[in-house]
């Protein structure tokens, strides 16, 4: 059996949470849904819970991540921005290079 390093990792602006894991995981079933509501329930999120984190990210964020419009006779939607997009590709990337370090310092811990 060998040993692991874990970690949890966040973004955080002016002390309020931008980003993490569940909330790469909302944008990233908006991205593939077109909805908040199918996105929450995918992921089995509450649409209250999914709402909440949607209106965090885009009051953090220097631009809005998630543009919402309101039903209708067409339906509401949800669509990922070009700054969520980003923002989900930079987090992936981080939480990448972080992996990739602790396996590497995983190497060094002696192993009984």
């Amino acid at each position: 059996m060998s040993l692991e390093i874990k970690s949890r990792i966040w973004i955080e602006k002016d002390g309020q949470t931008l980003l993490g894991q569940g909330r790469v995981q909302l944008l990233t079933a908006i991205a593939e849904t077109g909805s908040l509501s199918a996105a929450a329930k995918s992921i089995s999120m509450s649409y209250k819970k999914a709402w909440r984190l949607l209106d965090e990210m885009n009051s953090a964020a220097s631009t809005p991540l998630v543009i919402t419009t309101v039903g209708g006779k067409d339906g509401g939607g949800a669509q990922l921005t070009d700054a969520g997009q980003q923002m989900i590709t930079a987090f992936n990337n981080i939480c990448s290079q972080c992996e990739a370090l602790f396996a590497k310092l995983a190497t060094k811990l002696p192993q009984h």
